[in-house]
């Protein structure tokens, strides 16, 4: 069955008021009946994971995971760690999505080193693999890492690993050593003809079960003639990442142009018709970030609010 989920960031406004909506925004999405809510690790804001644990207080039964996580900040038995503490503290609902980001927050902003960013994240991963293996210790020797780490922390049920995988040689280290993927930019065609059959396949070489496919895409209800007003909305405010060579890549693999071709938006049966070619692609899992429209607060919060209705029944109906 495939699982729908929705973005919940901090976006932008007073860092004070930023984890009380975020924490209305996921009681929303368990009382509608969400399977996962996404947190994006913002360059610029809320510790991702802390925001899981956070989450986890005022949830009970709704997956809570990170679209990414960048890994070249931290030591992987560091992530380990905050990873099992926040699993644990979620009583298991955790699924961390963690990429080797791009080169313009590892190296233009944090000033580390991006050579390599494939091996790095195949060699990570081989530290974070050990570590949730709950052996009480991770030892790990490879081109990148030596580690003999004692843990006292092991994960409390099964910790669900996704990877942001773009390019082949990502897909097939994510079908080999993870649980999936998560895209971002990625279209219909994208997914059936590009990304779909390369991490699955690399998952059935290493036998593990069928990967996750974990596709986020913006979703706008709204009038028919209001659709490319909705499309440029998205490309205002959330085309940074196109500057990104991998996600260029990754958009030439498919037919959109940029991410307001990507967005669901129109009336319900539209938005319905949209994501059903993405389930048909070979998509797990939805996760939308709802994207409203109008002219002033009032109306950007209608619109949010009738939007996230209008999945939520969506997603009812998609799942019978």
């Amino acid at each position: 069955m495939v699982r729908f989920g929705v973005m919940i960031g901090p976006e932008r406004g007073d860092s004070a008021r930023k984890a009380a909506r975020m924490l209305d925004d996921v009681r929303w999405a368990e009382s509608a009946g969400m399977d996962t809510a996404w947190i994006p690790q913002v360059p610029t804001d809320f510790d991702a994971l802390i925001t899981v644990a956070l989450m986890g207080t005022v949830t009970e039964r709704i997956e809570l995971g990170t679209a990414v996580v960048p890994l070249q900040p931290q030591h992987p038995i560091a992530l380990a760690r905050s990873a099992m503490s926040a699993h644990a503290a979620t009583n298991g609902r955790l699924a961390l999505g963690v990429g080797p980001s791009h080169h313009w927050i590892v190296k233009d902003m944090l000033g580390l080193p991006y050579d390599k960013p494939a091996a790095f994240t195949r060699d990570y991963l081989e530290v974070l693999n050990a570590a949730f293996a709950g052996t009480g210790s991770a030892d790990v020797e490879n081109a990148t890492f030596t580690v003999h780490n004692p843990l006292g922390l092991t994960p409390i049920g099964p910790l669900p690993v996704l990877v942001a995988a773009l390019g082949p040689v990502m897909l097939r280290i994510a079908g080999e050593q993870a649980d999936g993927t998560v895209l971002w930019l990625a279209d219909e065609r994208a997914v059936g003809d590009h990304i779909a059959p390369k991490i699955t396949k690399a998952a059935e070489g290493a036998g593990k079960p069928a990967p996750r496919i974990v596709a986020g895409l913006p979703v706008c209800l709204c009038r028919p003639d209001e659709v490319e007003e909705a499309k440029a909305r998205a490309n205002r405010i959330l085309g940074e990442a196109e500057v990104s060579p991998n996600y260029q890549r990754l958009l030439d693999a498919g037919d959109a142009q940029d991410v307001g071709d990507l967005a669901a938006v129109g009336d319900e049966g539209m938005i319905a018709a949209r994501i059903q070619r993405f389930i048909d692609a070979g998509v797990t899992d939805v996760s939308a970030r709802l994207l409203p429209i109008g002219d002033n607060r009032d109306e950007l919060v209608a619109s949010k609010r009738r939007t996230r209705e209008v999945y939520a029944q969506i997603a009812a109906d998609l799942r019978k």
